[in-house]
């Protein structure tokens, strides 16, 4: 263990500063496709009943108009996060009739792309924009791609234990500076060890054969209508799913806040011949917001990102260099077909735990070179994270992957136990032991079980995310939302269905010049917290 993380747990181990590990706040965001009661794509509009996707603030769409998006409070106590992300499942069953939510992170069957209808948010300036830049994403990279769902993890530490480290260390800067600065090093050590939460948690070596279209592949034939590679973990984290060419070259450097801010900058502003051969518009209709290499900054695909809750009108790069960095957002994680709400208690504890580890652990810059090597350490996992003996590049040297991640999980061992130390139990120690028990043996990980399940449905990925979805949709439906419940959404539903009439009412201009408008907003070159 490095001296900066013994000095740091030495630190947070004090009666005066364990209280602030319980203090950082967790979210989550599900996406989830409906389908029919036969597993096909519905092609029915966002249920009114759940309100406005434009402004409801937990329940959405994504991309397609039928990829729904749950989104759940941030809470300091991830049980009580993934309380309220089950009772937004409850509450959405209970509106969804014959519907279902598809299990799994890799489409169901999919219609031929003109079918699958692009999110609709409206007729303001601002609905049309979230709109319209979804067709640019259809144009760029198909729509089948656009209905790949995950979980994405939203994780913070108290503002107080970033400045008390700040103080103790003596590092220089506003604290808003530090704690921009700390996210960042977070991030460059989530980059080193990513591969191990897809070795522990990815759940998708498997896929429907009418995702890939007539695309070019190397996977193996399952059955009839699956496609697979035998030792996979993430197909949906491969170059299949959220990779792709385009983005390929495109690297935010997250050595500092202005390195990350820069590069996002030029991706925004950066005209791309590709894209630039489509045009924004099409027979007078918009088709895209930009013929740059990102329309906007969140079309950048990565596996975590810095952000800030950003105010009405603001755009994230604008906050991030106005504010600072509030919290990370892991976007990694595939939905576990064996929970109905896509991920369990476990598995959080341990994304506690390890998220913790990259924040007090030392960080240093990431070179390029070395950028490259974590990527293909975490692309040799999520395509063959299974394969006996499989060896990752680690300063030069092959370790093995169970070698690397024990060893790890050995660091770590102290995080857990001084989580656990404040309520006097073992919750993050049992986390931390059930993935070594995975290390062990790799059919304990989600991606074995996919595997062995899918032999019960004649090995068609279909029909196992059919029962799944089908055992899930009963698990809800036998537990309604309560009377409270009930009122509560309902309520929430018909103020964001008014909040979205009043914006379209307010509206004043035409798109164009929103559009011109929203692409000629400053965006600063450099953080100024």
């Amino acid at each position: 263990m490095n001296s900066q993380l013994t000095s740091r747990l030495a630190l947070l181990a004090t009666d005066e500063h364990r209280p602030l590990l319980g203090q950082g706040l967790r979210g989550i965001e599900r996406e989830t496709l409906r389908v029919t009661a036969t597993g096909d794509l519905a092609h029915t509009p966002h249920p009114v009943a759940l309100g406005s996707a434009l402004t409801h603030p937990q329940i959405t769409t994504d991309y397609a108009e039928t990829l729904l998006e749950f989104i759940t409070p941030a809470e300091s106590d991830i049980a009580l996060t993934l309380n309220k992300l089950d009772t937004i499942h409850r509450v959405a069953y209970s509106k969804l009739g014959d519907e279902m939510l598809w299990s799994e992170s890799m489409p169901c069957a999919l219609p031929p792309e003109p079918e699958i209808e692009i999110a609709w948010y409206g007729k303001s300036n601002i609905g049309m924009l979230k709109h319209v830049y979804r067709r640019g994403l259809a144009l760029r990279y198909g729509k089948a791609m656009q209905c790949i769902a995950g979980i994405h993890y939203n994780y913070s530490l108290p503002e107080t234990l970033w400045k008390v480290l700040q103080a103790k260390e003596g590092t220089a800067g506003t604290p808003g500076q530090f704690q921009s600065e700390s996210y960042l090093a977070l991030i460059r050590n989530f980059r080193r060890y990513n591969w191990l939460l897809m070795y522990l948690f990815g759940a998708s070596p498997v896929l429907s054969r009418s995702f890939l279209r007539d695309r070019q592949h190397q996977l193996q034939e399952l059955s009839e209508d699956t496609l697979y590679l035998p030792y996979a973990t993430s197909l949906r984290m491969s170059d299949l799913g959220y990779q792709n060419d385009a983005q390929s070259g495109l690297t935010p450097q997250e050595n500092s806040l202005d390195d990350y801010i820069s590069r996002l900058n030029s991706a925004v502003a950066k005209p791309y011949p590709p894209y630039e051969k489509f045009g924004t518009k099409r027979d007078g209709e918009w088709i895209q917001i930009s013929t740059t290499l990102l329309q906007i900054e969140n079309e950048y695909y990565s596996t975590i990102r810095p952000k800030r809750v950003i105010s009405s009108g603001e755009r994230p790069i604008q906050a991030l260099c106005a504010r600072g960095v509030q919290y990370v957002e892991i976007r990694c994680l595939d939905v576990n077909p064996f929970e109905p709400v896509g991920i369990n208690l476990e598995t959080s504890r341990f994304l506690d735990v390890f998220l913790l580890f990259c924040a007090l652990d030392d960080s240093p810059s990431i070179t390029p070179e070395q950028g490259q090597v974590y990527a293909q350490n975490f692309g040799a996992v999520v395509k063959e994270g299974r394969r006996p003996g499989l060896t990752l590049q680690r300063d030069g040297q092959e370790i093995t992957l169970q070698a690397w991640g024990e060893e790890l999980l050995q660091r770590m061992q102290p995080i857990a136990e001084l989580m656990d130390a404040p309520v006097g139990g073992d919750v993050h120690a049992l986390a931390m032991h059930i993935q070594a028990e995975k290390l062990q043996d790799p059919e304990l990980t989600p991606s074995a079980r996919v595997m062995r399940a899918l032999q019960e449905h004649g090995n068609s990925f279909l029909r196992f995310g059919l029962h799944q979805s089908e055992q899930h949709a009963r698990y809800f439906k036998s537990r309604p939302p309560t009377a409270e419940e009930d009122a509560y959404f309902s309520k929430m539903a018909s103020d964001s269905l008014a909040q979205q009439q009043a914006i379209e009412q307010e509206d004043q201009g035409s798109f164009d010049d929103f559009v011109a408008a929203y692409k000629d907003s400053k965006l600063c070159q450099s953080a100024t917290i």
